[in-house]
């Protein structure tokens, strides 16, 4: 560029304007322009100007030359402005033009079209009419276009109208445009009517719609079409492929999509990168994520779509570690990545729980400058969630604008993963506050938060909001409800909502299943596993589990057994680390611990610390020292820094009298600093949650709860309780006894019976397993007040009423 053309830029306010002219003039009446005009170098430089930035610089020396009224320079600042999108600019440059010719306003339709908003650009086709200038075809598949891609099918029909009336009805191009509107605007059977009365269609007219119906979900009849078009005479071409490889994917048809690739070949297609990108996506989602990778590395050039499709695969795969080389391979080639890149990385360092790289990923989109961009929040919201850093999801989420669904549910599902049920149930109030309608995740995220609360109330509020929400139709949701309602202690109404359902999922099988098991009806969780077995749905890993649990409740060892042979034989599930840590469970409840041990010692791959956990606690069960000492060895060297293992092996050895080797443990307890979880169980009441720890006086009826179990105590003595004390030590008799009576569990029970009326079941819920002596204290409870109470532990259900368990004393 000239250096003597490069001053200070105007804007283009500072052209002077002339008196505005209508279209009255004819093209004869136009003044031919100069040859000196053509050659000047402000003509030069103009054409050659690549950038507005470079126009600008221009436009000083066209001024200062009185160069602005002259076509030549008119027409070409307006197309310049126009494909740089300075719409306005360009408006003011064709106002004042005499004898305006009809490419100038077609040139500005485009730019209204393009760059403007769909109202603008209708107005200024309204003035085209008005000032009696003709459309040609493609004024209207400018129009169409834009309808197409904003969604609006009533503009879209009256441009259609208006093509119709101009008669544009057979053209193929204009047509295309129509067929193209209607297909974007979800009109996908009437997409299809127009291309059906074609009389004639061009490959662009195939290609069309065949991606009309593959991104309208309708993979299937995307595909016939395809087949349909070579029928026609029209063969493929590379647009084609790239519209209908997704369908492939999304149905799964990979030897279709080995069939197409080999089209790829035979047409000498394989050097384009939109085409082997559709390839890499296609066989990624097909979970052929190996040829995928070939293709990728054979390309000789590649866009970003595709990094990101290798990116996407590979998460999508469960690869998240390669998806990660591969995105940081992609930074070490010095290409920059996108939003999209971005938030296919951050789901690879959620699924590995890496955050370390996913903070490395959050300051790189920060640098990006993507801290506006909701969906890269969202999706950091969820990563640092996985992560165990929902306290970072939080700072993200109250700092984020413009919250969609997505961002409400990533962080109150976020918060539910993370343990803080009440926190994801507030969120849930806020959200449904704000006037924001809950979806289907949102409800599958809340509800399983309100099952670890186990409050019944809270329960059927949830489920009454589904139904007005209208979404208790859905699968998901039911499913959720069920599981709820068995986890809040209402197995009778889960059951009620399971017969409902029109249709079940696997994972709404599995609910109910786990749902008897957890409340020791074995015996009915087998007959509904029996009765799924003989439909068409196939039980899974999780049912297997499930059932095995049912088993081990319920003592059910020779079925639980039979079982776990089955699922490998007739289903071809091979065991992973918690089928085998239940079928632990399963013999040493029964007292088989010798079983047990030989079974652990004989597992193909190297026993976890649910497995041993499971023994150490037969151990317990049946007072073991042997085996209980080899279990907690092993537990201490996979998990030393968990003290409720060298507890369980304290008070083995207290039940056997072996109180030196007590000693022993809690001073190796004391050196590393650990301590046993502390019980606690929680009571809802009027809306209310109310946590008891053992031994606490810090609730506000502490002395009345107090005094009334001391009235309890001498009641169920007198019925016949009898204290166990065995594994207190150190202290006198009385001492042992008012330390059992002090448990969480009796705190929170004396508080529900003090609380509500007669016939009222008293629901509590505690973090540990519930010891012999308050199994037993509770079962006296329930016969001398005349009241059910349940109790869900950490392990399962126990419904006492009239003196005894529903477990049967086996658990």
């Amino acid at each position: 560029m000239s250096s003597q053309l490069i001053s200070s830029s105007p804007t283009i306010t500072e052209i002077p304007t002339p008196k505005l002219h209508s279209r009255s003039h004819t093209l004869s009446q136009r003044t031919q322009i100069p040859l000196h005009v053509y050659k000047h170098p402000a003509a030069i430089l103009l054409e050659l100007s690549t950038s507005i930035k470079e126009v600008y610089q221009i436009l000083p020396h066209i001024i200062k030359s009185n160069l602005y009224t002259e076509h030549l320079f008119q027409t070409k600042l307006l197309s310049l402005f126009c494909n740089h999108g300075c719409i306005a600019e360009a408006a003011r440059v064709f106002e004042p033009i005499q004898d305006k010719p009809e490419v100038l306003y077609y040139t500005l339709l485009k730019g209204y079209a393009k760059y403007s908003s769909l109202h603008e650009a209708l107005l200024f086709f309204v003035r085209m009419k008005v000032d009696n200038v003709k459309p040609v075809v493609y004024n209207f598949t400018y129009l169409l276009k834009v309808c197409g891609d904003k969604g609006e099918l009533r503009r879209g029909k009256e441009i259609h109208g208006q093509l119709i009336k101009n008669g544009f009805s057979s053209n193929v191009f204009a047509m295309t445009g129509v067929v193209n509107m209607y297909a974007k605007c979800r009109q996908i059977e009437e997409a299809y009517k127009m291309f059906d009365r074609m009389p004639e269609r061009d490959l662009v007219s195939w290609n069309t719609i065949i991606s009309g119906f593959a991104q309208n979900g309708l993979a299937k009849l995307a595909l016939g079409l395809v087949v349909k078009m070579q029928e026609k005479g029209q063969r493929p071409d590379s647009v084609t492929l790239v519209s209908i490889l997704p369908s492939v994917a999304d149905m799964g048809l990979v030897k279709m999509g080995r069939s197409i690739h080999g089209y790829v070949l035979r047409a000498d297609f394989e050097g384009l990168v939109n085409v082997n990108t559709a390839l890499v996506d296609m066989y990624s989602k097909c979970r052929y994520i190996g040829i995928g990778r070939l293709i990728f590395d054979g390309m000789k050039r590649r866009t970003m779509v595709s990094w990101n499709s290798m990116i996407d695969g590979y998460v999508r795969s469960g690869y998240a570690e390669e998806a990660m080389a591969i995105f940081e391979k992609m930074l070490d080639e010095g290409v920059e990545p996108t939003d999209v890149t971005i938030m296919g990385a951050v789901r690879a360092c959620a699924d590995l729980g890496d955050l370390d790289r996913g903070l490395f990923v959050h300051k790189l989109s920060d640098k990006l400058k993507l801290g506006t961009n909701v969906s890269v929040m969202n999706s950091l919201i969820s990563m640092y969630s996985k992560c165990k850093r929902v306290d970072l999801a939080v700072d993200i989420f109250k700092k984020l604008r413009g919250k969609t669904l997505v961002s409400w549910n990533a962080m109150i599902l976020g918060l539910a993963q993370n343990g803080r049920v009440n926190d994801a149930l507030n969120y849930f109030y806020e959200m449904h506050s704000r006037n924001m309608r809950p979806d289907t995740f949102t409800m599958v995220s809340v509800i399983p938060a309100l099952a670890e609360l186990s409050v019944t109330r809270q329960a059927k509020w949830i489920h009454g909001f589904c139904i007005r929400s209208c979404l208790d139709d859905d699968i998901f949701v039911m499913t959720a409800l069920v599981d709820m309602y068995a986890k809040c202690g209402a197995i009778h109404t889960a059951r009620k909502l399971f017969d409902r359902m029109n249709e079940r999922h696997v994972t709404t099988w599995n609910a109910m299943i786990d749902g008897y098991g957890t409340h020791g009806l074995g015996k009915v969780a087998l007959e509904l596993f029996n009765e799924m077995q003989k439909g068409v749905m196939k039980p899974n890993d999780v049912t297997f589990l499930s059932v095995l649990s049912a088993c081990s409740h319920a003592g059910m060892v020779e079925e639980g057994l039979s079982y776990f042979t089955s699922m490998k034989r007739d289903y071809g599930i091979e065991p992973g680390m918690d089928h085998y840590g239940a079928m632990v469970d399963l013999l040493g409840r029964a007292g088989r611990l010798n079983e047990a041990w030989n079974f652990i010692r004989k597992m193909p791959i190297e026993p976890g610390i649910n497995v041993y956990g499971a023994m150490l606690g037969a151990c317990k069960i049946h007072k073991n020292v042997e085996l209980g000492e080899k279990a907690a060895n092993k537990l201490f060297a996979l998990n030393p820094d968990e003290g409720g293992y060298h507890v369980l092996l304290a008070n083995i050895y207290a039940t056997a009298s072996m109180w030196g080797e007590v000693a022993k443990v809690r001073t190796t307890m004391k050196k590393k600093g650990l301590q046993k979880t502390p019980g606690c169980s929680v009571v809802e009441l009027r809306n209310e949650v109310h946590s008891f720890y053992s031994g606490t006086t810090n609730h506000p009826q502490s002395k009345k709860i107090y005094a009334f179990l001391e009235e309890l105590g001498n009641k169920i003595k007198a019925a016949g309780y009898a204290p166990d004390t065995s594994s207190i030590h150190d202290v006198e008799d009385d001492v042992k006894e008012q330390l059992n009576s002090t448990h969480s569990e009796r705190l929170a029970i004396a508080f529900g019976l003090l609380n509500t009326s007669q016939g009222t079941p008293i629901h509590i819920r505690k973090n540990l397993r519930v010891c012999g002596d308050c199994h037993t204290a509770t079962k006296y409870i329930s016969l001398v007040t005349g009241r059910e109470i349940i109790v869900r532990d950490m392990q399962r259900f126990h419904h006492f009423k009239n003196g005894t368990c529903s477990c049967g004393d086996y658990w």
